[in-house]
């Protein structure tokens, strides 16, 4: 639904962002520029860093999963039916709405403010924030990605403690993300859930974190 790749291909950009991050081997290396982390990195070709480095990834976990071997094979009529289908037929079927505003607006308009919401992870959480669990890397927290992203704002977290489910310790209305999870755990539909022990997180701000809000030139 979110048009964002397959789960496979997404996963394996995804681990290459936290191996390499901001290096040639990251898919939107923020060295590169606010611009080409936020979304020209989509605008051309891989680097050839990138492609090299993916290949080396261990990716036999995503592969044999039926699901999302499913996903990727029927991946286009998917994101026909999902994203642009079903969001255009709900309101012509409920509210009686015209098919041209239902598809311009819940299709294409929802579709444009979802992807730039995505972005900011990518961008906004690499420049402008605070660094309170780790002061020597890049990703750093942002409260407003928070509130637009679900959650995702706190991304110096995520990247301290990629292992966490809960990507941050932001309250619920700023980690919206962590509840939905949480749901599908509790109807067996997510599982193996793993998270980092308060102490250890204690222990990390105490000797890497910092309170400056920081804002990357």
């Amino acid at each position: 639904m979110a048009f964002q790749n397959d789960v496979i291909e997404w996963c394996r950009d995804h681990r290459c962002h936290h191996k390499w991050t901001d290096t040639d081997a990251d898919p939107h290396n923020t060295h590169r520029g606010f611009f080409f982390s936020h979304m020209g990195w989509l605008l051309q070709r891989k680097h050839p860093k990138l492609k090299e480095m993916g290949k080396k990834l261990d990716i036999s976990d995503l592969e044999k999963n039926p699901i999302l071997a499913f996903q990727r094979k029927f991946y286009l009529p998917l994101v026909a039916i999902m994203c642009f289908l079903i969001p255009t037929i709900i309101p012509v079927f409920f509210w009686n709405e015209s098919a041209a505003v239902s598809f311009y607006t819940a299709g294409i308009f929802r579709y444009c403010i979802l992807l730039h919401f995505t972005w900011m992870i990518n961008s906004v959480c690499h420049f402008f924030g605070y660094k309170p669990y780790d002061s020597r890397i890049t990703p750093v927290n942002s409260t407003w990605t928070s509130l637009v992203a679900l959650g995702e704002g706190g991304h110096n977290y995520h990247h301290t403690f990629p292992q966490d489910y809960r990507t941050s310790e932001m309250p619920v209305i700023l980690n919206i993300t962590k509840s939905i999870i949480e749901f599908w755990a509790s109807i067996g539909l997510a599982y193996d859930l793993k998270s980092v022990a308060n102490e250890v997180i204690k222990r990390q701000k105490e000797k890497f974190g910092d309170k400056i809000a920081v804002k990357k030139d």
